[in-house]
């Protein structure tokens, strides 16, 4: 009685580190800095990203599935961030499955730069196809938009991934 009490506790309590991390993120993504909006770091693509790492290419898809929703609330659901944080979230949880890197810092900071770019050429892509605007707009405007995110949401994403990591760790270390 008293593990399975534990056991709800912990569940309960890692349910609240999860959506108090989304939140926090939720927060972050509605500050701008004035002039520096290209310079802004995707936190919804580093919570999917640093989700993802450790989980199975389902749970991946549903958390970027999830995070795009709210994303696409904040923002415009045209064109959707759910598609392309999918899409995130999913390669980042076969990259993990692959054993193709590490889980370290530079490793999470070097997936979060390539998803970065794969998220805003889905973004580009998307409205390519549904927009009216001239194609020559839209991909110089992926071009500096891709590049600024990849490099802001690289450099911010250990910051999001060494708490939730240690915490995640220490959830398995108890079990």
């Amino acid at each position: 009685m008293l593990n399975r009490q534990t056991h709800l506790r912990q569940t309960s309590l890692n349910w609240l580190v999860i959506t108090g991390s989304v939140g926090v993120c939720t927060l972050l993504s509605l500050i701008h800095v004035p002039a520096l909006e290209v310079l802004a770091p995707d936190w919804f693509l580093i919570w999917v990203v640093v989700w993802s790492v450790k989980r199975t290419v389902w749970q991946g898809v549903i958390a970027g599935i999830a995070l795009g929703w709210i994303q696409d609330g904040l923002t415009s659901p045209h064109p959707s961030h759910a598609v392309a944080l999918a899409l995130v979230g999913g390669l980042t949880a076969l990259m993990q499955k692959q054993r193709f890197v590490s889980e370290d810092f530079i490793s999470i900071a070097l997936i979060t730069f390539a998803m970065a770019m794969i998220n805003q050429t889905v973004i580009a892509s998307q409205m390519s196809v549904s927009t009216d605007l001239p194609l020559q707009d839209i991909w110089q405007h992926h071009r500096q938009v891709a590049l600024s995110s990849a490099i802001m949401s690289s450099l911010w994403a250990p910051l999001v991934y060494a708490p939730l990591n240690r915490w995640w760790s220490w959830l398995r270390e108890q079990e």
